[in-house]
């Protein structure tokens, strides 16, 4: 084996290459994050937007204030946006140059907007890219090496001395714990429209529905707007809850999910389950049992989160495990196949399931008692 290891295959020419062109890919992507969270920290996608959804690179410098002498460089930023498909770019047929204009992608970091189905993740991308959770990131060879007793604490913990989205998080950071929780609630209410459009048979019949770990309400009252006659109950921690708007179309209920759930016909679990271990997933899991019916009186679990899977192609598969890899870092989560899904729900104590629908890295799962 000894002299095995002191030789190695040669690649051939064009695969040296490429070989190098990957290094330089995927030592640098964090300069693509770098790139975006500076596009979002100075407004750029938010200044396109109100230019009409078009803006040259003068048209960015003089909305944005920047001096002129920084006009070369962010003409690279930009360029490097445009290729990684935040932007797009045309030529302008008056100047030559570049006509900037917002993507799918950029359009949704497009902030002070009031639209129904709108939920700017700025903040998501200011909390994922801020300097707490790449030094978790960047100790991760340290955190392999140390012998921790379980429950193993993530990085992120281990690292700051206290877990994200923890009551001691304000005490390490409060702006940063601001900026968490608002990219967690802006992450969470991203798409509701769209699962009510593409999955709404699941709710028709039910009469009350717990949704649990709901923040505000955002997504219980957009479910209420679509049906009128299901009761929804908010379930979340006391210090979110005292902020809840209290208008009469949410119920809300101060409490821990791994102690009690509120009765109801269905209870949701929607993007809640990737941040808990197994073992405390099955906890949850039990509590909701406990507060549904058989299954031939409506009894359900709705849990809206990502299955990890190749079947919808390469791009979607890296976005699951680079989630995957978000809550191993910064949580004692992780992102689960349909296999890790199965077991988690038998050792709970629930029958069967379905997955109903994949809507882009995520899914729909009914589970039944």
């Amino acid at each position: 084996m000894a002299a095995q290891a002191d030789t190695i295959e040669v690649p051939t020419d064009a695969e040296l290459l490429q070989a190098q062109a990957d290094l330089w890919r995927h030592s640098l992507y964090y300069l693509s994050s770098m790139g975006l969270r500076c596009a979002v920290q100075l407004g750029i996608p938010t200044t396109i937007h109100r230019l009409g959804g078009f803006a040259s690179l003068p048209d960015l410098m003089a909305e944005l204030s920047l001096p002129s002498v920084k006009m070369p460089f962010l003409s690279r930023l930009m360029r490097v946006l445009v290729a990684s498909g935040v932007f797009a770019a045309d030529k302008d047929s008056e100047s030559g140059g570049e006509l900037y204009r917002l993507t799918p992608l950029s359009r949704i970091l497009v902030d002070g907007v009031d639209a129904d189905e709108h939920h700017s993740q700025k903040y998501f991308v200011l909390g994922v890219t801020s300097p707490h959770c790449a030094e978790a990131a960047l100790g991760l060879a340290d955190w392999f090496k140390k012998d921790l007793e379980p429950p193993v604490p993530s990085p992120f913990e281990d690292l700051h001395g206290a877990p994200i989205f923890d009551e001691r998080t304000p005490l390490m950071d409060e702006e940063f714990d601001a900026v968490a929780n608002q990219g967690l609630a802006a992450h969470d209410n991203l798409g509701i429209a769209t699962i009510l459009r593409e999955c709404g048979d699941i709710f028709k019949g039910l009469e009350s529905l717990t949704d649990c770990c709901g923040g505000d309400g955002t997504t219980a009252r957009a479910l209420v707007k679509a049906y009128p006659h299901i009761k929804c109950t908010v379930l979340d921690l006391p210090k979110v809850i005292d902020k809840a708007p209290t208008d009469g179309v949410v119920y809300y209920v101060a409490g821990d999910l791994f102690h009690t759930v509120p009765s109801s016909q269905a209870v949701m679990l929607k993007l809640v389950l990737h941040f808990w271990s197994d073992e405390d997933c099955v906890k949850i899991l039990t509590q909701c049992k406990k507060a549904i019916p058989p299954r031939d009186e409506g009894g359900k679990v709705i849990i809206i989160d990502i299955v990890i899977g190749p079947s919808l192609g390469p791009i979607m598969f890296e976005a699951q495990l680079l989630m995957d890899m978000l809550m191993m870092v910064n949580t004692r989560g992780a992102q689960r196949s349909e296999n890790d899904w199965r077991k988690l729900f038998v050792e709970a104590g629930f029958k069967d399931y379905k997955i109903v629908k994949k809507l882009g890295a995520r899914c729909v799962i009914e589970v039944y008692p």
